[in-house]
Order: structure tokens, then sequence, then C-alpha cells
């Protein structure tokens, strides 16, 4: 036991008691913590503020909730998180899916080769993706043409 007391004085004067306010105040505040909430709060992901965007590779992507089973096609609304588009299609055997792409092709005036299903084949919430040379913002614009008319 004499052995703890002896090495606890060689590391120096002990910062029991806490510091008194004025005193952190001169001297900066607290330390930062270390460890895993001083990583969280350096990263935060980043939200985009539009459902169109450009992946890794260049190419056009759009989120989108799908409503299969509607009586026609139809950008139905177009928020921040995806373009809601009602598909004149059930939702059995990837008709639905294929409708999609036939109908955006259409809309954003592409080959239908050029529109593909990139995520979401068996979900509402699905991610499209358009390989041919538009800019995000010309494909956000026809989107909105179409969800006005």
């Amino acid at each position: 036991m004499l052995g703890l007391a002896r090495s606890a004085s060689r590391r120096g004067p002990s910062l029991w008691p806490p510091l008194s306010a004025p005193v952190r105040e001169r001297f900066g505040g607290a330390m930062p913590r270390k460890g895993k909430a001083q990583r969280k709060d350096a990263v935060t992901p980043h939200v985009p503020s539009s459902p169109v965007a450009t992946d890794k590779t260049g190419s056009v992507t759009i989120a989108v909730h799908a409503k299969p089973g509607s009586k026609q096609n139809a950008v139905t609304d177009l928020t921040t998180e995806a373009v809601g588009v009602a598909i004149a299609a059930p939702p059995s055997e990837g008709e639905a899916n294929a409708e999609l792409c036939r109908y955006l092709a259409k809309v954003l005036e592409v080959k239908k080769s050029e529109v593909m299903l990139e995520k979401g084949a068996k979900s509402r919430e699905k991610v499209v993706k358009i390989l041919a040379p538009v800019t995000p913002e010309e494909v956000l614009e026809r989107l909105r043409k179409e969800a006005g008319s």
C-alpha cells in the first residue's frame, strides 16, 4: 500500500478538487473529450438537398418513391428526399420497375436503355441511374415540368 501512495505522488500534483469556474474560463474551459464522442461530432453525413444527384462515376441518380398500381403514370410530388412517381403497372414480376424506367426515359427525353434501376427492385424506395449525358439540373427541371402538368 505504501508503494501505491509513492507512485501517485510521483505523477505530479493532483487536479482534485476540480478547477473553479473562473479558473476554467481563464484557461479556455474544459479539455476536449477523446474517443467516440469526438469522432461522431467531426463526421457529419452529407444529406443531399435534392433527390437528383451525381454518383462517383458521374452518372445522374434519382431517388424515387414508387407508387405502383395507379391508373396512369405521373410524377406526383417532388420533395428533398425523393421524387414521387405513380406507375400504371402492378407491383409483380418486375412489371412496375420496367414501366418506371420506360416512363422516366420518356419524361427525361433519353433512350430506354439509358435508364436503369440501380437499387430497390423489391422496394418502393428506389434509385434510378441515368446513363445519358445530362446534368442533374436538367433532370430536375424536366421532372418539375412533368409534375406541374
